[in-house]
């Protein structure tokens, strides 16, 4: 794996952890996870008006994606319902790895080779130590089953993704579809929620679409990468946005140890390492 790809994945880790830490300090998480979804409609829309359209085979895989992030983004509010954000967020990062990796074996056939996988291992135990204090003082049941959940969720759509970008002959493209159907999803809670959003200060409103461009680009950089590298590494990679996630949690919301948070930062680059040497 080239350094050009590596940087393009921890610059998508960055900007994911930015927005879950968006909708985590937000009041009303469901409803900031819709204008987040609805921030993706907005650029994709002028995207898709201007671009070719992906080949016919891949539309399969951006309707299911789209199917996908519904569970995804319920998963993941109600995991923040019930859970810190350092604690919820190592946990639903930190099994996607190995979940995508296998996935990616048995449906689309990529076999990783062993040091690989080290650094797979390497970079899930970085995860957990991010959080470990959090961890072993005890997750509450809810949380626990939330958080797994939304990584169970995320394996799935970066399995479907990862095949059907490949298949679209345009990433471009894609990414613009997969974005603007988060239309159906923006608009399912806006239902839920409509007497909430004629109240919402700007700044809400501000925060969850910067929230969604944010999330639409990280995804953007993701799916590229996609086309040059393993799923289950560019995974495994993606997932360093836990100790993004970490630092912004020890930082701004003055969650965890720093000391801890700098050994799981030292895993995971020893984890990003053996990756990109051995892919």
């Amino acid at each position: 794996m080239t350094l050009f790809v590596i940087a393009i994945i921890l610059s998508a880790a960055l900007l994911h952890a930015v927005w879950n830490a968006i909708v985590k300090t937000a009041a009303d998480r469901t409803t900031t996870l819709g204008l987040v979804a609805f921030g993706h409609v907005l650029p994709s829309a002028v995207m898709i008006a201007l671009l070719p359209l992906p080949n016919a085979e891949s539309f399969v895989y951006i309707l299911l994606s789209t199917v996908v992030h519904f569970g995804y983004y319920y998963m993941l509010g109600r995991a923040y319902q019930h859970g810190d954000f350092s604690v919820v967020y190592p946990i639903a990062r930190g099994i996607v790895p190995a979940l995508v990796g296998i996935w990616a074996m048995i449906f689309a056939g990529e076999v990783l080779p062993l040091q690989a996988w080290a650094g797979i291992a390497v970079i899930a135990l970085g995860i957990q130590l991010s959080s470990w204090k959090a961890l072993r003082s005890g997750v509450g049941r809810t949380a626990l089953g939330f958080a797994v959940g939304t990584g169970v969720f995320i394996s799935i759509y970066s399995l479907i993704d990862g095949v059907g970008v490949r298949l679209s002959g345009n990433t471009l493209s894609y990414w613009a579809w997969g974005a603007f159907l988060h239309i159906f999803i923006a608009g399912f809670i806006a239902v839920r929620k409509r007497e909430t959003l004629a109240a919402l200060p700007k700044r809400t409103w501000a925060l969850g679409l910067a929230g969604g461009l944010v999330s639409m680009t990280a995804y953007g950089l993701v799916l590229y990468a996609k086309n040059f590298a393993p799923l289950g590494a560019v995974s495994a990679l993606r997932e360093t946005s836990v100790i993004f996630a970490a630092l912004i949690g020890f930082v701004f919301l003055k969650e965890g140890y720093w000391l801890r948070r700098l050994g799981s930062a030292v895993l995971m680059a020893g984890g990003v390492a053996l990756i990109g040497l051995a892919v």
